[in-house]
This record gives C-alpha cells, structure tokens and sequence, in this order.
C-alpha cells in the first residue's frame, strides 16, 4: 500500500439530486429542512459535503421527463431557483459559479462551487430560447433526454422513434456549442450518443455513467463512444449507482421494471418508480454494489478513454440504494484512495477527482467564443426542421 499524500484532492462531481429530495420532501421550503446541518433524509449536506472532499458540484435542476405540455420547463425554472435560494442561504459554504475559472476560484476559498445541470431536453421543450434563458440563469450543462425520448432525440430508456438525433436535435448540439452548454450524453440512446458525438464541436461529459464493457446496462457507455468521447477531449463521470456498476444489480433493475409495469407503473416514469421500488426493494433487496465496482468501471474509462478523460459523478439523492461504503457524499475519499491502493499517482487523482471536469468546461467555454464570432443565436423551429406533426406525436 502507497503512502497517500496528507490531503486528498478535492471532487468536483458532475450530477447530485439534492435540490429534487428538497421539492420532494419540504417543496423547496429550505425553513423546513437546513441542509447546513447533519440531514438524516438525504445523502448530501454540507457537512457531509466537506467531509467528503467536494469543492465543485453540479446540482441537478430535474423535472420529471413525462409531464405534459411545457410544465417540465415550468419546474425546472422552480428548481433554478430553488439553486440560487440554497447559494444565497449558505453563502458561507457555497457560491455559484458558471465558468472554470469560478470554480476555481471557490475551490482556492474553501466554498463549494455550485453549478447547474439540467437533466433532459424536456427542460427547454422544444425551444432554443429557453435553452438560451437556462444559460443565463447559469445552467451549465444539458442531459439531451431523461428517461423518455423527447420530440428530437432518443433516450437509452424508451422505445427509439427519431433514431438519434433529429434535425431538430442537430441543431440543440450546435446551440449549446455555440453557447458554451456541456452537452450531457448521459441518459441518451447510443444513437444519439454517436451522432451528437458527430455534431459537437466542443467537448462532451457523460456526468453519471459508467462503462457498458464493464456492466450491460442501457444507461452504460460503450467502449466505441468511450473513445470518440476522448478523441473529442471530453469526459465520462462515473456513476456509483448499483444498476450501473454490477450486472447483479443492472438485471435486478430490469426484473423491478416488468415487475412496476405488471401493476401499472412505468420505469421511465422515475418518480412514480422510485415510490413504489420502496416496496419492492424491502421484498426484492437489490444486490449490493461495493466501492471496488467504482474502481473497476474507473479505471475501465481510464484504459479505453485514457487519463484525461474520466471523472466522478456520484447521482447522490437521484437513487434508492447506493454501494456499501458510498452511502452519503461522505464516500469520495474512500474512491480516490482506494484508487491510490493501486498506483494512482498524486496527479492521476487530481485529474480524475476535478482536473478533468475544469478542463473540459474550459474548453467548451473556448469553443463557444469562436463560434460566437461567426455565428448568431439560432431561431429555427422545431416544425422549420422536422415537420409539425413531430412536436405532436413526440418522435
């Protein structure tokens, strides 16, 4: 065993759902729950936060990816704000920041730096200005689906119907390009996976998955996209979600699913799931993933991806059962030295624990001031691009 050095470098992990648990269980009223203190409802707080070793993370602004009509707009702008409240409330402890040199600069004050990611294209509807409106209230990546396909792109989830990407979808890539929005392929079809891969101009993160070689899940990177995300410099932050680390727990999922839909219950429909999997869990317990499984699909990224191009994204408060030793935001430091058991150097665990992350958003940030010298905001429609009867039908 290595000697590890005195401190362990700080995370920067790319997908925590604290500010759902918060609508879920208080409805946002952050007077009923101060995460400032020890919670024992959620896995994250600022204790266990610091204690955990994370000087950046980006908070999940989610609305559920079945709502009708524009309402998932509607709710992801309440969890915007429901951001802003908690970094206004806890200034001491975190800051928003919306560029790699923010990040930065919280992490050398000792505040967390707070970014936003909105996870699925149901977020902005079908609207390239309201995609623009959510870069300006300081969402820095978009998820292109949750778990149901949106009208332009496929999930990994749902029956695909577009393909990939549709015209339409094409044109959200180039946009969030041109602004200097992390494309998020985490949740996407690998269709949609390669083609935006394809389109981008500018680095891609995958903020909570893990590697489809390792661990046969829908929701798992294959090695093919593992490499074109590299080649493009972008990163893929592993997830410490059981269904995603071991194929125990990714066939329990599937078991659960047919089990929910026998009575009902859709498993893309993740609140709805999430409820009744509370049940089914106590009779059906999910086999247990350990941190040795995080290790393995880490260093699987690593092999096939290469050094640069491998973070941590946790998806704390966005599943039921998280692996033994990793149960709150307190687990980082166990990874990163479980990493340094096995001749991860000081510097290898810098880049996988934040480095690779800053670099990433830098680099998309450089993109975009390119593409804003040449190119405007885009105004295409979505009927402009892929007809009327897409908007209606969903594709």
């Amino acid at each position: 065993m290595r000697t590890l050095p005195l401190a362990l470098p700080l995370v920067f992990d790319g997908h925590n759902d604290l500010p759902w648990e918060l609508r879920l269980q208080v409805g946002g009223d952050l007077d009923r729950l101060d995460i400032g203190r020890r919670v024992p409802t959620t896995a994250t707080d600022l204790p266990r936060l610091r204690e955990g070793g994370v000087g950046a993370q980006f908070w999940s602004v989610y609305a559920p990816s079945n709502l009708p009509g524009d309402l998932a707009v509607t709710q992801t702008l309440e969890q915007v704000d429901l951001v802003h409240r908690l970094v206004h409330r806890y200034a001491g402890d975190l800051t928003l920041a919306t560029t790699a040199a923010e990040v930065e600069a919280a992490m050398r004050a000792g505040r967390i730096a707070s970014l936003m990611g909105a996870e699925g294209g149901q977020s902005i509807g079908c609207s390239l200005g309201a995609l623009r409106a959510l870069y300006r209230l300081g969402v820095r990546y978009l998820t292109l689906t949750h778990n149901d396909n949106v009208p332009w792109a496929d999930s990994a989830t749902d029956v695909p119907v577009a393909g990939g990407l549709t015209r339409f979808g094409v044109e959200v890539v180039r946009e969030m390009n041109r602004l200097g929005m992390l494309v998020d392929l985490s949740h996407v079809s690998t269709d949609t996976m390669r083609q935006a891969l394809d389109v981008a101009e500018a680095p891609v993160v995958f903020s909570h998955s893990c590697a489809r070689a390792v661990t046969d899940s829908p929701r798992n990177v294959p090695d093919d996209v593992l490499a074109a995300t590299a080649a493009g410099g972008g990163v893929c932050m592993v997830a410490f979600v059981p269904e995603f680390l071991t194929q125990g727990a990714a066939a329990w999922r599937v078991e659960a699913f047919e089990a929910a839909a026998r009575e009902g219950i859709e498993g893309t429909d993740f609140p709805a799931f999430m409820a009744w999997a509370s049940d089914y869990t106590r009779a059906h317990p999910k086999p247990p993933a350990h941190v040795e499984d995080v290790v393995r699909h880490v260093e699987h990224v690593r092999e096939v991806a290469g050094l640069d191009h491998v973070g941590l994204g946790g998806d704390y408060d966005g599943t039921d059962v998280m692996p033994v030793g990793l149960e709150d935001v307190t687990g980082y430091p166990a990874v990163l030295t479980a990493l340094a058991d096995r001749g991860w150097s000081d510097d290898d665990l810098a880049k996988v624990a934040h480095r690779n992350a800053i670099r990433v958003l830098r680099d998309a940030e450089a993109v975009a001031r390119e593409l804003q010298s040449h190119h405007s905001p885009s105004t295409v429609t979505i009927e402009e691009l892929d007809g009327a009867a897409v908007r209606r039908s969903g594709a």
